[in-house]
């Protein structure tokens, strides 16, 4: 773990795909009913039990696009052939409200919003190793193989990028790692 940025209201949580993102979110807000996260916008199609608004804002394309054209989004990627991005106008009104706004992103998105807020605080998320990762991943059972094989590319490239961020936090064990999201975001009182 290392901290090299001052606290801020917005904290960016980045990691591969499979390496717990989700999992410890939600463990993080059902502690913290302070904390406000961010729903991303996606044009993929939704997975059984997601619900539009909850999990996603399910959009189709030329409505993402409109989006990206007019401001409408702080950051925004392609990835697996679906769009997905951070809808500008809530998180917004939750900072000026000062609340604590955690937005659960890809690494492209993160690079965006490091030239647009270049104070939130970004952690990385790493796997223990990467035979975990493909585990994590395959495990879902919601995966074509060839779709496995282009997210564990992608996470070659994105574990590459990860002493770009603030901090570094091992996803090996979920209490210990929600203890350290926690502390490094400032949630402990």
């Amino acid at each position: 773990m290392s901290l090299s940025k001052p606290q801020s209201k917005l904290t960016v949580i980045t990691g591969p795909s499979g390496v717990g993102k989700g999992s410890l979110v939600r463990k993080l807000l059902e502690s913290h009913t302070d904390l406000w996260l961010s729903v991303s916008a996606t044009t993929r199609e939704p997975r059984p039990g997601e619900i539009d608004g909850q999990h996603y804002f399910f959009l189709d394309k030329d409505d993402f696009i409109k989006l990206i054209e007019h401001g409408g989004l702080l950051e925004w990627a392609k990835f697996a052939g679906n769009y997905y991005g951070t809808l500008r106008k809530p998180v917004e009104e939750k900072l000026v409200e000062h609340r604590y706004v955690l937005l659960e992103i890809e690494l492209e998105g993160a690079r965006q919003i490091r030239k647009s807020f270049p104070d939130a605080f970004q952690i990385f998320l790493a796997p223990p190793n990467s035979i975990e990762l493909e585990r994590r991943i395959r495990g879902r059972g919601t995966n074509s193989e060839e779709d496995i094989n282009n997210r564990l590319k992608r996470a070659k490239d994105e574990l590459a990028a990860k002493d770009e961020f603030d901090a570094i936090v091992i996803n090996d064990d979920l209490d210990a790692a929600a203890n350290e999201l926690e502390e490094l975001m400032g949630l402990l009182a």
